[in-house]
């Protein structure tokens, strides 16, 4: 039976482990124009003719010990399975505009496609909508289409895209940032 908790505590290495990455054979193709007097983007899904493969590299110590600072705030969360975390949440109260940064948000591999991952935001939307917070924000690539799909089943919607925040070079063929929000009230 999988149980949900606030987290008291990260591991960094329960953290590498639950937040392993994903594969994708299909991706949002963006297109931007930019000509005086109209900016426009499109998101396109395409198949891909080898899946993508992603495995997450950004998580270290400085990382971890900067989620840790957020725990005390309550809104991050862990899904244990047996005792054994399954299932990340990790977020942040940006009280100036009342809304929830989702920084990380990971299943583990094991145990993706079975509910887990819908109970865990329900437990952040509900803890964030009690504390009159109006918005949840998360970010992804344009090539997980995947937790895109997920993201839009559970309420979200795509407000946001960023085509270079991690190269300068991630427009048009890398892996763009895209920013997704669930209103809350």
């Amino acid at each position: 039976m999988v149980e949900f908790r606030a987290l008291e505590n990260l591991d960094l290495a329960d953290l590498i482990r639950v937040a392993s990455g994903y594969s994708s054979a299909s991706k949002y193709e963006v297109e931007y124009n930019d000509a005086p007097g109209s900016v426009t983007f499109e998101l396109r899904l395409v198949e891909l003719e080898q899946p993508y493969v992603k495995k997450y590299d950004h998580l270290d110590a400085a990382t971890a010990e900067r989620y840790q600072s957020f725990l005390p705030q309550g809104y991050s969360f862990g899904a244990y399975d047996d005792g054994v975390l399954i299932g990340i949440a990790i977020a942040e109260e940006q009280s100036w505009n009342r809304t929830l940064w989702m920084y990380e948000f990971h299943i583990a591999e094991s145990h993706r496609g079975q509910g887990v991952g819908r109970q865990l935001m329900e437990h952040g939307a509900e803890r964030a909508a009690t504390s009159g917070l109006r918005t949840i924000v998360c970010e992804t690539q344009n090539t997980n289409a995947g937790a895109i799909d997920f993201y839009g089943r559970i309420g979200f919607r795509i407000e946001g895209i960023d085509l270079s925040l991690y190269k300068n070079t991630d427009y048009p063929d890398g892996e763009i940032a895209l920013f997704l929000k669930r209103r809350l009230l």
